[in-house]
């Protein structure tokens, strides 16, 4: 899965949906998934990322970070 700029940008419902989805359990529990360091998500992405949304929203927090994009979050903080 590949994001860019202009996907992230083009759909504000999930731009705000990162911007505000928790870590529901482990370590970073309660944690912003935008602000898991960037090894977590890597280990997660290796292990397997859960199931469901939060399995799809932690494959984009990847993309995002490994892409530089954390910037774009700044605003929606």
């Amino acid at each position: 899965m590949e994001i860019e700029n202009n996907t992230l940008l083009s759909d504000p419902e999930l731009m705000l949906k990162l911007a505000r989805y928790k870590m529901p359990f482990g370590k970073y529990k309660d944690r912003l998934l935008i602000d898991l360091p960037e090894p977590y998500v890597v280990w997660f992405a290796n292990k397997g990322f859960p199931e469901g949304e939060l399995g799809k929203l932690m494959a984009i927090v990847l993309e995002i970070k490994i892409n530089g994009l954390e910037y774009l979050f700044q605003p929606l903080r």
